[in-house]
């Protein structure tokens, strides 16, 4: 069973509810017809005009859309995730996130479903979870770079053409070793893993990029990776 995590920029139901580009990519990568999908809003507090989003996207879609709260009365996580085929997490705070993920035991029960073949997706914090480390705005001053999961090799920057501080904070972490060779996604574009490798580059909003940062003996470069075709389509 292929381990599969697919990391969006920006953009999604979160922007443009009802749409549902990339998150019909996302049902696609399922061997499942109607595959059970299960959305994550831990990050903004289990806000609810975003689960509103969430299901007014996900219903025109061939699935089985539920969601999990951690701010109500929480099910058995076990029992819940083992019963997912795929699990979305939107955006927010990643630090708060993780930090009660880690007190209920999420991260393990989730970590034990990815490597049973749970695909693992989301936008933003839901982008960056999974990696070693990620550029988050959790801190309301100033970029930082925070240690995630761990999950799959390597790191991640959201929104990387969509706010201006981001490419110049992301040069000066790999210039002084924060973080190392870094995965930077613009809005409207996902990375998508298959087992620790690149598989795809997604881009669903006009023409955007994944890019590969590095230092290279001391300088900062920038790698663009290859793009599927851009996926374009208008769901009715």
């Amino acid at each position: 069973m292929d381990k599969q995590i697919i990391a969006i920029g920006g953009g999604g139901f979160g922007r443009n509810p009802g749409v549902g580009i990339i998150e019909k990519y996302i049902l696609d990568q399922s061997d499942k017809d109607t595959p059970n999908i299960c959305f994550i809003p831990t990050a903004t507090g289990d806000s609810e005009s975003y689960k509103v989003s969430y299901y007014s996207t996900m219903t025109k879609l061939d699935c089985n859309p539920t969601h999990l709260d951690f701010f109500k009365r929480t099910p058995n996580l076990e029992k819940f995730i083992q019963m997912q085929d795929v699990i979305f997490v939107g955006g927010g705070n990643t630090k708060s996130m993780l930090a009660v993920w880690r007190e209920w035991g999420l991260d393990i029960i989730l970590k034990n479903a990815y490597e049973s073949g749970t695909i693992m997706s989301g936008v933003s914090a839901g982008a960056i979870c999974w990696f070693e480390k990620g550029i988050t705005d959790s801190w309301a001053d100033n970029l930082n770079v925070l240690e995630c999961l761990g999950y799959t090799k390597g790191n991640c920057c959201p929104h990387y053409d969509e706010e201006p501080e981001r490419k110049p904070s992301l040069s000066n972490f790999i210039s002084n070793g924060e973080i190392g060779d870094c995965f930077a996604i613009d809005g409207g574009c996902a990375l998508h893993l298959k087992n620790d490798q690149v598989f795809k580059s997604i881009s669903f909003k006009m023409v955007k990029t994944l890019i590969l940062v590095k230092n290279e003996e001391g300088r900062i470069t920038e790698t663009s990776l290859p793009q599927n075709k851009s996926l374009m389509i208008t769901l009715l």
